[in-house]
């Protein structure tokens, strides 16, 4: 089996991070799929950021909750990383997916409502991935284990991951409450017996977010369905090196 990689809100260490810029350099470098995470506007349109306010990745300042997205629209998302970047635009849920559609990338989209809790993220967002038809290459991810239960009511089909930045007491039990079909879970807290535990349950588990090349090698050897990374050029780098030592 062969690690699967996504780039982290895009290539994120050489362009901003959840913009078109970041997705199509990540493309370039040959990485298997695109993570990134959405939001709900005032208007309730899924957009792609990361945090819940806007001052970070932004020239914008409050809460993206409080902005209509023609409003969001006219933000400067690139500039925050280089000049080189000034006039990268927030990007819309559809946007996104309407050029995925037409690349064979894989696709993890994490609802972020873990903070904020967007009424009906759920139902927005399942509205596009059918609309452009890349239900069978999108993953559903979220630290808000009733958005897991709400999506997987709304679709079976889709795969649906628990995002948890430790490591569970009872795995079993925590797939079985969310109803998750995946484990998302931060590097730090994987262990062999956790992917023991996953394998015996045939449960896919996926790390995050790993850029140096020790994790990355480690994280091949321990045989991880995927993993997430800022640098995906890196992580293709290392993976055709562990493949090349442990060839058969």
């Amino acid at each position: 089996m062969q690690t699967f990689i996504f780039a982290h809100r895009g290539a994120s260490k050489l362009a901003p991070e959840n913009t078109m810029a970041a997705f199509t350099l990540a493309q370039k470098m040959g990485a298997d799929g695109i993570e990134t995470d959405v939001q709900l506007t005032k208007d309730q349109v899924p957009i792609l950021i990361h945090d819940e306010t806007l001052h970070r990745t932004t020239n914008g300042t409050g809460y993206v909750k409080d902005y209509t997205f023609e409003e969001l629209k006219k933000l400067d998302a690139g500039k925050w990383f280089s000049e080189k970047y000034a006039g990268e635009r927030l990007l819309g849920l559809e946007e996104f997916l309407e050029w995925v559609s037409s690349t064979s990338l894989s696709l993890n989209i994490e609802l972020k409502n873990n903070i904020i809790d967007y009424k009906d993220i759920e139902d927005n967002v399942l509205e596009l991935i059918k609309h452009y038809g890349v239900a069978e290459r999108t993953i559903i991810s979220s630290f808000n284990p009733n958005s897991i239960k709400r999506f997987k009511r709304l679709s079976k089909e889709i795969e649906c991951a628990c995002l948890t930045s430790r490591r569970p007491k009872d795995l079993k039990s925590l797939i079985e409450q969310t109803k998750a079909n995946a484990l998302h879970i931060n590097y730090n807290a994987l262990s062999k017996g956790l992917m023991k535990e996953a394998k015996r349950l045939h449960l896919p588990v996926r790390t995050y977010t790993v850029n140096r090349p020790s994790r990355l090698m480690r994280a091949y050897k321990l045989m991880l369905d995927g993993i997430f990374t800022d640098v995906p050029h890196s992580a293709i780098e290392y993976r055709e090196l562990y493949l090349h030592k442990h060839k058969r």
